[in-house]
């Protein structure tokens, strides 16, 4: 059922494209695909990719599209070009999104370390579409880039859709993790981000508590 309502999605843009609709119409109509989509990937068994599945197809409708996109970094737009990437990647890199770094913390050495990110969170409290539900999105760090360790009470889940990088969980030394890998964090487990000769790009998700005002951003790790 999920498909078919995707394929009416798609359809319904096709048909839209032949009378050249305003852009913000036709932005609206993609988005929307997009949520309905991305509802797809968040396909395995733990809970709160149910969650984020479903909080997904029930919002679809309520996509509008963006007033001021920002473009992506060339470096994230290669490995979303890259055959082994998700398909869904196609569709995300035609989205006019205002990509740009998080603003999850404040701090200092929070900002030094965010230069290299490109975040846009769809779903959520500061989202495209408002959800109290999830906090949603997509994200990407350049290559050669290093994220360092952090806690929040959100339980999290990263699901790679392009590129390579490596997940560091708990008292864990850095793991590979490429196209259709997930990295799982429970509430406030500590956990890092690396990145080599490849940049990335996937779609996260947190349930439970979602707010920034206990996160914490550690750095580097030693």
């Amino acid at each position: 059922m999920r498909h078919e309502t995707i394929d009416v999605f798609r359809s319904f843009h096709a048909a839209y494209e032949v009378f050249e609709m305003p852009a913000q119409v036709m932005q609206s109509i993609s988005l929307k695909r997009l949520f309905l989509d991305l509802a797809t990937v968040f396909d395995g068994n733990l809970e709160i990719e149910k969650i984020a599945s479903q909080e997904l197809s029930a919002k679809s409708m309520l996509a509008q599209g963006v007033s001021e996109p920002r473009a992506i970094s060339e470096d994230i737009a290669v490995v979303m070009r890259s055959d082994k990437a998700h398909p869904i990647c196609a569709d995300v890199l035609n989205m006019p999104l205002n990509w740009a770094p998080p603003e999850t913390s404040k701090s200092e050495l929070y900002k030094k370390h965010s230069h290299f990110k490109a975040h846009v969170e769809l779903l959520g409290p500061d989202g495209l579409v408002k959800s109290d539900i999830v906090r949603l999105g997509l994200y990407g760090m350049l290559p050669n880039s290093e994220y360092g360790i952090r806690t929040h009470p959100a339980e999290e889940i990263y699901i790679m859709l392009a590129g390579m990088c490596f997940w560091r969980r708990g008292d864990e030394g850095y793991q590979s993790a490429g196209v259709g890998d997930r990295s799982h964090h429970a509430s406030f487990l500590p956990h890092a981000t690396l990145t080599k000769e490849e940049a990335f790009m996937s779609v996260y998700a947190w349930v439970g508590d979602l707010s920034t005002e206990r996160y914490s951003y550690n750095g580097l790790p030693t």
